[in-house]
């Protein structure tokens, strides 16, 4: 995180930037873009599914780049910093067929 000018981190502004960013993965458009998938997940990334099946960063730019376009709402996207460099955000996914928190 950033440091304010007092040198305390910039929460608030990461949080924002996160959250965001979370909301951007969730589009078609960045859901279908393999070069912005890269750079927005972290090389040791993970995710469990809503199956339970739980995907690295390769399965899931492979997964996502053969996916049919989905339309994918983000509901009750939260967030908070729980160390220095962490934020941790909860939200629920919701589909024309499920909804996953």
């Amino acid at each position: 995180m950033s440091p304010n000018h007092d040198g305390s981190p910039c929460v608030g502004t990461d949080l924002s930037t996160v959250l965001d960013l979370e909301r951007e993965l969730q589009t078609a458009h960045c859901r279908r873009d393999t070069d912005r998938l890269a750079d927005l997940l972290a090389e040791d990334f993970t995710e469990v599914g809503a199956s339970g099946a739980v995907w690295d960063k390769a399965s899931i730019l492979d997964l996502l780049g053969s996916e049919e376009s989905v339309e994918i709402e983000v509901l009750e996207l939260s967030g908070r910093a729980i160390g220095t460099d962490f934020i941790l955000l909860h939200w629920i996914s919701q589909t024309s067929a499920m909804r996953a928190r």
